[in-house]
């Protein structure tokens, strides 16, 4: 019997977070190749250091001109993501940071196996397993922990960046441990909150003074009692941040960029990736699935598994897992997945109109539970399959 009443904790990080650094620079590039061209494939990873930043990997354009174009302006997007988060430190500066482009294009043999043919249709471009989960707890029907933790640090981000609270620096971490009875979210037992700030002065009660209003405005009322615990930059100052701090490196939150650890993850990072790489379409169809199982009342909670195998286009397994919540059995709502989403990853793209530059949005608070843009972005978060699931079931 699953347990009612217990404890459960999950982390979040700042967009000026190292990892985050990069995983938007990552993403800023994946957007400008998708933009000359909907089929552009891309790989691109990011490591950056103080006063260095270094973009590897693998770039496809069917246009060779083009491509040396766009390979030429890696460094203007690599700046341009950096001023935007918000970085003009001594030792990490948008303007002076040393930037490396070691990108080339994509390996024939990589390529053989997953561009369609007269013979075969697209096939993914890697073997994998892929998870998707959606649960009640939330209005966006993700895990409250992960959801309220990406909240307090899009507030933060958004006070800093408007120049109402100016002290405040990039490079933030945030922690709920969330206390559940009956299943369900009730109450926060502790609150862990790191972030940098520009004033040495301040001291960690300074910093709680500044941030407490904020993350009261973004929790739920009565959340927060006099036994919540807080831990508000427990090691004291915190000036030096980002990348001058710690190094950072493409696709190292991955339990930030999904579910908080409330759901199986299939170990794919998704930033830098072109929708051809089921590391992420592939993910972001299993979350839209689950999303809509939720959504359309057939269970409470929601686990969806996919996977596949490189140069193959249809999935080899399609696993589902209501965990004891559903209303209909767990293989029926198997079956008619596939009836209801081509899920090879052609079919995935097209479903969610994935060949778009709807990218660098998603590098940062998470790519689940984000409401939908008018241009594509978040689309896997919508709830339109409702109808065809009731029908189908």
């Amino acid at each position: 019997m699953p347990r009612s009443d217990y404890l459960f904790t999950s982390e979040s990080v700042s967009e000026g977070h190292p990892d985050k650094v990069c995983d938007r620079i990552s993403d800023a590039v994946l957007d400008a190749f998708l933009s000359e061209e909907p089929e552009a494939r891309v790989a691109a990873e990011t490591f950056a250091t103080t006063n260095r930043v270094v973009i590897g990997g693998e770039v496809g354009l069917s246009d060779q001109n083009k491509l040396s174009e766009y390979m030429g302006r890696i460094d203007e997007i690599a700046r341009a993501c950096i001023r935007d988060i918000g970085y003009e430190q001594d030792k990490f500066h948008w303007k002076t940071v040393e930037i490396t482009n070691l990108l080339h294009e994509q390996s024939a043999h990589i390529a053989q196996g997953v561009d369609a043919s007269n013979e075969k249709d697209e096939g993914a471009g890697d073997q994998g397993i892929m998870f998707g989960y959606a649960v009640d707890e939330t209005p966006e029907l993700m895990p409250a922990p992960i959801h309220y933790a990406h909240a307090i640090l899009r507030r933060l981000a958004e006070v800093r960046k408007s120049g109402k609270e100016p002290t405040l620096g990039p490079d933030a971490k945030s922690q709920l441990t969330v206390r559940y009875e009956n299943g369900q979210p009730v109450g926060i037992g502790s609150v862990v909150l790191s972030t940098q700030h520009l004033d040495e002065k301040m001291t960690s009660a300074d910093v709680r003074s500044l941030v407490e209003p904020y993350i009261r405005e973004v929790l739920p009322e009565g959340w927060l009692n006099a036994d919540t615990t807080w831990w508000v930059n427990p090691t004291g100052k915190f000036v030096i941040g980002g990348p001058d701090g710690d190094a950072g490196l493409t696709g190292r939150k991955i339990i930030v960029d999904t579910y908080g650890g409330a759901a199986p993850h299939g170990g794919g990072a998704f930033s830098g990736k072109d929708p051809t790489k089921v590391d992420r379409s592939a993910a972001y169809a299993a979350r839209y699935l689950a999303k809509n199982v939720v959504a359309a009342g057939l269970a409470r909670r929601c686990t969806i598994q996919l996977s596949y195998a490189i140069g193959v286009a249809e999935p080899l397994s399609i696993y589902c897992d209501t965990h004891g919540t559903g209303t209909v059995a767990d293989d029926t709502i198997e079956r008619v997945i596939p009836q209801l989403m081509d899920l090879t990853p052609r079919g995935i793209r097209e479903h969610l109109d994935l060949n778009k530059p709807i990218y660098q949005r998603t590098a940062a608070y998470g790519h689940f539970g984000r409401a939908p843009d008018e241009d594509g972005g978040f689309g896997w978060e919508r709830r339109d399959l409702v109808d065809a699931l009731t029908a189908a079931v």
